[in-house]
């Protein structure tokens, strides 16, 4: 079975990109400038006021990979070892890319994708008018497609949830967020223009969750 492993990074699109019916709406529940402002950095989390600014694929047991990222310019380099590939590109190139390369995959597993990266990279898609190449969100209860580690160690939402650096310290794995950055410094990543240090941490995201993958299929996938 082939397998890959796949995170995405989103940015908030400009809150001045909607019209003020769309604005009105987007903070309705805000009192004042502070709930305002709480309520306009939330944006980054729904496809339909964000856009895909990465997305980090990693073969689990090749460690070979690919991370797609937005950049000002289009640049290409390899990681030091030459087994990720790195490649900017706008968000209609990166999620093509994407489709493309998880065609030739039997299975591909996330961490929370069933409920964040899947349903985010669909709507993307069908916004931006990409066919897909296949179905993001097949059965729940079976992992040979889609393994979601985050609702195989929850056992379907039986326990507790926690986050991917909680679960890799956990399980004794290098977190992603050990070199000091984590989803929320994206945004400001990319305004000063550190386009690199992004790819590289998607490319961390997914590398940790490959190691949790193997975990998970070693100890707990009975």
């Amino acid at each position: 079975m082939t397998r890959v492993v796949f995170d995405i990074e989103t940015i908030a699109l400009p809150f001045d990109s909607f019209d003020a019916v769309q604005q009105e709406y987007l903070v309705k529940n805000s009192t004042n400038d502070e709930e305002r402002e709480a309520e306009i950095e939330k944006l980054s989390i729904y496809p339909l006021t964000a856009q895909v600014l990465a997305i980090g694929m990693l073969n689990p047991d090749t460690k070979a990979g690919k991370v797609f990222y937005q950049a000002n310019e289009k640049e290409q380099f390899l990681s030091e070892d030459g087994k990720i590939e790195y490649v900017s590109g706008d968000e209609r190139e990166i999620l093509s890319s994407f489709w493309e390369t998880i065609a030739k995959y039997d299975q591909f597993i996330t961490f929370n994708g069933r409920s964040f990266d899947c349903p985010f990279i669909m709507l993307r898609t069908g916004i931006l008018g990409i066919a897909p190449t296949r179905n993001l969100n097949p059965y729940r209860y079976d992992t040979k497609i889609h393994c979601d580690l985050l609702e195989q160690l929850t056992f379907y939402n039986a326990t507790r949830k926690f986050n991917l650096d909680f679960y890799c310290k956990s399980f004794g794995i290098k977190s992603p967020k050990s070199e000091g950055f984590s989803g929320g410094d994206v945004g400001k990543l990319f305004q000063e223009g550190r386009y690199r240090e992004i790819a590289l941490y998607c490319a961390g995201d997914v590398q940790a969750t490959a190691e949790l993958f193997h975990r998970w299929n070693e100890f707990l996938n009975v």
